[in-house]
Formats: C-alpha cells, sequence, structure tokens
C-alpha cells in the first residue's frame, strides 16, 4: 500500500467529534515498515493527539526510530503542515532531506522536507556540554 493510501485509510478513523477536521498520517521507516496515524480529540482540547504524533508513536511502539519519508493528508483547500510541536518530532526522528508530501483529499501535494518544514531544529547536539 502506499503512504498516500495508508494516510488516507487512517485519516478515516480520525475521532474528531468537536472541529470535524479528520487528519491522516503515514511514514515509512527506514526498515521499509508503513505505519500511521490519526487525529485524535478530546473535550480537553490540548488532550488530543496529531496524525503525525500518532504514526510516530506507532512506530517507535514497533521498535523503529528512523523515519525515511511521510505522507499528511487532511479535507482543506490547501495542503496542511504539521504543527509546531509534530514538525519537532518528526525532526527527531528523520534525516534533514527526509521528504514530506502534504495533501489534500481532492488531490493537492506539496512536497517538502524536515530542514524546510523546520529550519533551526532543536537537536541532540544543542544538549552537549563542553
Amino acid at each position: 500500500m502506499s503512504l498516500s493510501d495508508a494516510a488516507r485509510a487512517a485519516r478515516e478513523n480520525a475521532y474528531v467529534p468537536y472541529s470535524k477536521f479528520k487528519v491522516g498520517a503515514a511514514l515509512r521507516t527506514s526498515s521499509g515498515a508503513t505505519h500511521v496515524g490519526c487525529n485524535v480529540e478530546n473535550v480537553a482540547y490540548p488532550e488530543g493527539t496529531c496524525a503525525e504524533a500518532g504514526a510516530i508513536a506507532a512506530m517507535v511502539a514497533a521498535g523503529e526510530t528512523k523515519i525515511e519519508e511521510i505522507y499528511v493528508i487532511a479535507d482543506s483547500p490547501e495542503p496542511v503542515p504539521p504543527c509546531g510541536g509534530c514538525r519537532q518530532k518528526i525532526a527527531e526522528f528523520a534525516k534533514r532531506e527526509a521528504k514530506v508530501t502534504l495533501a489534500t483529499t481532492d488531490g493537492k501535494e506539496t512536497v517538502t522536507t524536515v530542514a524546510d518544514l523546520l529550519p533551526g531544529a532543536f537537536n541532540p547536539d544543542h544538549m552537549e556540554r563542553t
């Protein structure tokens, strides 16, 4: 199954009773495995989970930590980029040149990289002490 198809299928399972804004994400790891996520809302809004975070959690739960590519889809007029927190989560597990495809349900796509989504990302090098 393509990342596009996997993200579309995951999006259909989104739990969004408040916003009605379904998002799906699918990522491919260095082993070739695909992991998916969808957004899950909660009546206490800050307690929801983004689709990208769900896919990353599924990847880590499966014992993997290397994102090679990620695909995110939403029903919006233009492709929707991940929120700031998810950009940082993606950057934690992907190389700067990793492909990120942002898509709409009607077929529009924007292809970018992790580096373009999050220039100047905070990374482990920032935590090294001299």
